[in-house]
């Protein structure tokens, strides 16, 4: 059995290096355990994407096919599609983790950038360490 380390959050990006960071950046991909009581699918699954702009709702809708597809995703549910803040903190990962701040305070209190977030509920044949209890991401360059 492979053990994990927990993650630790050293610190948080400042909005300079949050910019520099995300440079070449297409995409990030994040998977976590649901920590709702009444989940539909057991996997957490973000994708920030790495724009501000308003997406077409046909457009959200083909980047979550292109995410089942790739990832054999199913019972898809509890969908939610917009721009909100981001933050990323270095942890003891090798890339910094990015955060959906969703609550006011955290964005008041944690330096943060703004990305067009899709976050989902879904299952998988795939992701077993998420479904194990572990959290991890992703970066996609262009």
């Amino acid at each position: 059995m492979q053990t994990h380390e927990a993650l630790k959050t050293q610190r948080y990006f400042e909005k300079e290096e949050i910019l520099d960071h995300l440079k070449g950046v297409e995409y990030i991909m994040m998977a976590a355990p649901t920590t709702l009581d009444d989940a539909k699918a057991p996997i957490h699954f973000t994708i920030f994407l790495n724009t501000t702009e308003v997406l077409p709702r046909e457009v959200q809708e083909a980047i979550i096919d292109k995410f089942a597809d790739q990832y054999k995703l199913f019972n898809i549910s509890d969908v939610f599609s917009q721009i909100d803040a981001v933050a990323f903190a270095v942890t003891n990962q090798e890339t910094p983790m990015p955060m959906h701040l969703y609550k006011e305070e955290d964005k008041k209190e944690l330096p943060h950038g703004f990305m067009h977030i899709i976050d989902f509920m879904a299952d998988s044949q795939d992701f077993q360490e998420v479904k194990a209890g572990s959290t991890g991401w992703s970066y996609s360059y262009n």
